[in-house]
């Protein structure tokens, strides 16, 4: 997603990241010369956000010295040049092989394929420079803005949708520019929800957070603000008390956080979440689906049920989007849809999030589900279910033109005997259900006990 002005044009949108959000830069912050030990010992001040921040792996010479084992690739040095690195000491130490297998490895450390480009990707495939009306704001759908907040995170995704500006320039937004967003808010009073992204949001300070939530509440026409962030993911210690406390001021306020593998539900974050969650916050996650780290049935399902633990509700699943540097990330469509299909019927509705393409040119979010309709005439709609089960579903009997007959309740030879009213279901044979079904005990007469 792009960060920069509208107003300079199209290739405007390839530019300077200072135009999105300000023109204050902070100062530069030290970085630490051992990242090793602090890995594996953990200093007295490892759960104080700032010191994470300050030292997180940002260059070739750290990452080796943390990962031995990549001293000699140094292709990667050329990755980062274009595409540059950050990763928290308390991100790093959840990995558990320094190589491809590891998807804790594969989300946050540079590789080689960052740099094989396919002529269909795009530095801004979602067309963010072109919804931007005002410098460091996207109104795409009538009812909702997105804010850019900052161009910092702690630790910089390597599937990053705004791949192309993320941490080239860390800064964020200015009073000024807060103001001109503000102005444009008031002047469109349609727009109801305000999500503020980035970059991250919670990497500012509580107080420059503050400014940006304390801004737009006073527009009359907001009535919910949303944060999307990534730090209860890869720097839980960055929810305090005192940032929670400042949240509940301004609610109602939601955040939507991004996990994407189970490797990264630690007892740290679901303490963030937990935090997040007693002080109002109603919490979602946003994962991608990633070739190589979660495109497997049974890892977004563990995924799924760890979140649900956590007081967290998986919202989207997202296809990978067209940006340039992620090609080796991105699955088929077909492979999500797989996973839908195998999520429904064993997780209940309130753990299944929504599969979505966010669309090229701007066309926004679009659902894609497996075909559960499938047939339908003016009487019955047919459909499936999770077993391959086909029922007949009728439609109001108005819709009747003769007398509605009673459905035959074997099960039906074909599919148009179920349009025309004829039979109720086609039953598979052999489910798990009929099983447990069959080997119950119970009457009618017994479950009238109860």
């Amino acid at each position: 997603m792009s960060m920069c002005s509208a107003s300079g044009g199209e290739d405007s949108c390839h530019g300077d990241a200072s135009l999105c959000v300000g023109d204050d830069e902070p100062p530069p912050i030290a970085t630490a010369p051992s990242i090793t030990e602090a890995i594996v010992y953990r200093p007295k001040n490892w759960n104080d956000w700032r010191w994470q921040m300050a030292n997180r792996i940002r260059s070739f010479q750290q990452l080796s010295a943390a990962f031995p084992n990549l001293a000699g690739a140094s292709d990667l040095a050329s990755v980062m040049t274009k595409y540059p690195m950050a990763i928290t000491p308390y991100y790093a130490s959840l990995i558990r092989r320094a190589d491809r297998t590891d998807p804790i490895f594969q989300l946050c450390v540079p590789q080689a394929q960052e740099l094989i480009d396919p002529p269909f990707l795009s530095p801004d495939p979602l067309e963010e420079c072109r919804d931007m009306p005002v410098p460091g704001m996207v109104h795409r759908y009538p009812d909702r803005a997105l804010v850019i907040a900052t161009t910092m995170c702690s630790t910089y995704c390597r599937h990053c949708t705004r791949k192309r500006i993320a941490g080239t320039r860390e800064t964020s937004i200015t009073k000024r520019r807060l103001e001109q967003i503000a102005a444009y808010l008031t002047e469109h009073p349609q727009i109801s929800d305000v999500i503020v992204s980035g970059g991250d949001p919670l990497t500012m300070s509580t107080d420059h957070l503050e400014m940006v939530l304390s801004r737009l509440r006073q527009v009359p026409s907001v009535q919910i603000i949303r944060i999307g962030s990534r730090v209860p993911v890869v720097l839980p210690m960055r929810v305090t008390d005192e940032l929670c406390q400042m949240i509940r001021k301004y609610h109602p306020v939601w955040i939507n956080t991004h996990f994407n593998h189970p490797q990264e539900l630690t007892p740290e974050s679901a303490e963030a979440c937990r935090r997040l969650a007693d002080a109002g916050v109603p919490l979602g996650n946003q994962s991608v689906l990633l070739r190589g780290v979660n495109d497997d049935p049974h890892v977004i399902e563990q995924l799924c049920r760890g979140l649900v633990r956590t007081r967290v509700r998986p919202y989207y699943m997202y296809q990978c989007d067209l940006v340039r540097g992620v090609e080796h990330f991105r699955t088929p469509l077909t492979r999500g849809m797989e996973i839908m299909e195998y999520l429904r019927g064993r997780l209940s509705g309130l753990a299944i999030p929504t599969f979505v393409v966010d669309a090229p040119h701007g066309g926004g979010k679009i659902p894609v589900l497996p075909n559960y309709v499938v047939s339908q005439s003016p009487t019955h709609t047919v459909l499936r279910n999770y077993e391959g089960m086909l029922i007949a579903y009728p439609e109001p009997q108005q819709r009747f033109d003769g007398q509605c007959a009673t459905p035959r309740e074997e099960s039906s030879p074909g599919v148009w005997e179920l349009t025309s009213g004829q039979y109720s279901r086609i039953q598979p044979k052999e489910t798990l259900r009929l099983a447990r079904r069959q080997s119950c005990c119970a009457s009618d007469e017994s479950v009238g006990e109860f």
